[in-house]
């Protein structure tokens, strides 16, 4: 029914889908003998018709008996019943087998999305938006879990039924076979013609789909900030456009599947009636015999299915092709930050010093430069503070440590070692991260403190609480440790969100520990007490910490100052003083605002 070109296109799209197609080589194997024997056993039913026809029509000019007449018409009514449950049972079998198939996919590529989305680095999460990657994941996925299924299964089972149907019609007659089919290169114009407008329309359906879905995702996140702002209205609006086109484009499909469907039952429905007059021709000039044509047409009436099926079929390949793509996308993306200069003599359960060196180290987005030429060294074990202006790069460094973002060879080293030499997993696993911006799973309070350290004891729990300063609040929470969240931490405060945070990075007992200014939700009380517990629980380790507090750096080893870029001043906190500098400015600033609130 489909042109070469066609066939190559198709087996294009469909090639990122056979190697998880091979897996399951040998259930494909038997759900195609099951096929195989139900259309085998089915393709005999219009036969056993022809011969009691035959038969019946013989006997009733031999003039038989009333019993004999009831008797053979009960062995064929037998027979017809007969082949009706055999064929029923291998149909059973052969629909749990392939569907069964494409569920077993559907759940293998669902973890290799899964398991791809959570390899990407940063920077595709700015190419991608959430909403279309969550389209992705549902409405693709099942597109290709149809194709994979019922697509294939019906496809099958036309080619196989079409075949033993066309053996038989040739038998009984092959003028009236060719006169009956006829039609059907119409029938193949019209699927070919049809089937590049669906798989056109389908891609901008999806398209439409993702966009609906990004933008739900992106208010439900977003709920409090539009209720804030009032925009409820206006969003609603934008939703319903959205929303209105995806609609407008859902509509264009079915019009064209509305004339598919129509269209192909015509072409069958012509085809019947040609036969239907040719073959009476036939009957009447005793060329074959009733039964034959009894049989012919209960053929051409069997066929209506399988050929009605080709439309729906067209639709799940083409809805299917065009997931594929999108869904192959993800499939191949590569990570710009990977493994793939790693030393693989480093031992995976290689623990670290936490020796930080930034030697030189310039980085920038693009042809914006954010840190120029800095040059830092921090010991094992102490204490660095990082200080600056807004945009004066300070995330940004810190987040070159653990490779979440990516820098120069030899410009940022670990131990003396290059950090791009350390495999992702070694390195991330010595690391402590508390960003600025916390996130909460919405688990329970378990869940979350564990994320990195999953056989962590409840004593272990407690003591890293302790050291966060929340380990109070947790126990007079009524589950303690079992409370739920809520979703990104909805039910605890900015304050018990950001110790949470510290208590789930202390619970790794990292080698280098970094909070990106993790202490500003609290009040200074707090902040003190939470800075004690780091002394004690985390003294072996390096602390990196990012504050616009003068309270919070003090006590730490040594302060960087930066600002565009550039370290400008690096010193302990008496030795900044000293200078006069920056530092020594924002120190006596927010000196004499603690003074007026006393005051005032």
């Amino acid at each position: 029914m489909w042109n070469g070109r066609y066939n190559e296109e198709m087996l294009r799209d469909l090639k990122p889908l056979f190697r998880y197609m091979a897996r399951y080589r040998w259930g494909y194997l038997w759900g195609t003998l099951a096929l195989t024997a139900t259309n085998a056993i089915w393709v005999l039913f219009p036969k056993v018709i022809e011969r009691a026809v035959n038969d019946l029509n013989d006997m009733s000019h031999a003039g038989a008996a009333g019993t004999a007449m009831r008797q053979k018409i009960l062995f064929y009514a037998g027979l017809l019943v007969g082949i009706a449950l055999v064929k029923g049972v291998f149909l059973y079998a052969s629909r749990w087998i392939l569907i069964g198939i494409s569920r077993e996919i559907e759940f293998d590529l669902r973890n290799d999305l899964f398991k791809q989305l959570e390899k990407q680095d940063s920077g595709y999460y700015q190419r991608y938006r959430t909403g279309d990657i969550m389209a992705r994941l549902t409405n693709d996925l099942s597109a290709v879990r149809q194709l994979l299924g019922p697509a294939i299964m019906y496809s099958a089972n036309t080619v196989l039924f079409s075949v033993g149907a066309l053996y038989f019609l040739l038998r009984i007659s092959p003028w009236l076979t060719l006169v009956a089919l006829a039609p059907m290169p119409i029938a193949s114009i019209l699927v070919q013609y049809f089937g590049a407008r669906i798989h056109e329309r389908f891609e901008r359906i999806q398209a439409s789909f993702s966009e609906i879905t990004s933008h739900a995702q992106e208010n439900f996140s977003g709920a409090r900030l539009i209720r804030a702002f009032a925009r409820e209205d206006s969003q609603i609006a934008s939703f319903e456009r959205a929303n209105q086109e995806y609609i407008g484009r859902a509509l264009r499909l079915v019009q064209l599947m509305g004339m598919l469907w129509p269209t192909l039952e015509f072409v069958l429905g012509v085809a019947l009636v040609i036969t239907l007059f040719a073959g009476g021709r036939l009957v009447l000039n005793h060329t074959i015999q009733v039964g034959d044509f009894v049989a012919f047409n209960t053929y051409m009436i069997l066929l209506t299915f399988p050929i009605i099926a080709v439309g729906w079929v067209i639709n799940l390949f083409q809805r299917g092709t065009a997931s594929i793509k999108r869904l192959d996308e993800i499939l191949k993306a590569e990570p710009d930050i990977d493994d793939s200069r790693a030393d693989v003599s480093i031992a995976p359960d290689t623990v670290l010093r936490g020796e930080i060196e930034f030697r030189d180290l310039s980085f920038g987005y693009g042809d914006t430069k954010v840190l120029c030429h800095v040059s830092l060294k921090v010991a094992a074990g102490s204490t660095l503070a990082v200080v600056g202006p807004t945009g004066s790069g300070k995330s940004t460094l810190i987040n070159l440590i653990p490779r979440l973002l990516d820098v120069a060879e030899d410009s940022l080293l670990i131990d003396g070692v290059p950090i791009r030499k350390y495999p992702l997993k070694v390195l991330r696993g010595n690391i402590g991260v508390v960003p600025q911006e916390t996130f909460l799973f919405s688990e329970t309070i378990r869940e979350n403190l564990c994320l990195g350290a999953h056989d962590a004891t409840r004593e272990e729990m407690l003591e890293a609480a302790e050291a966060a300063y929340i380990r109070k609040e947790f126990e007079e929470f009524p589950q303690g440790f079992e409370t739920m969240v809520g979703e990104r931490g909805l039910t605890l405060s900015g304050g018990q969100k950001q110790r949470t945070s510290i208590a789930r990075a202390l619970l790794r007992h990292p080698r280098i520990l970094i909070l990106d200014d993790a202490l500003a939700s609290v009040d200074t009380y707090t902040e003190e007490r939470i800075l004690q517990g780091l002394r004690g629980y985390a003294k072996d380790c390096t602390t990196i910490l990012i504050s616009h507090r003068i309270s919070t750096v003090r006590d730490a080893d040594q302060i960087a100052v930066l600002a565009a870029g550039r370290v400008i001043e690096l010193g302990t906190h008496e030795q900044l003083l000293a200078r006069g500098g920056y530092y020594a400015g924002l120190y006596e600033k927010q000196l004499l605002e603690e003074e007026l609130s006393v005051t005032g």
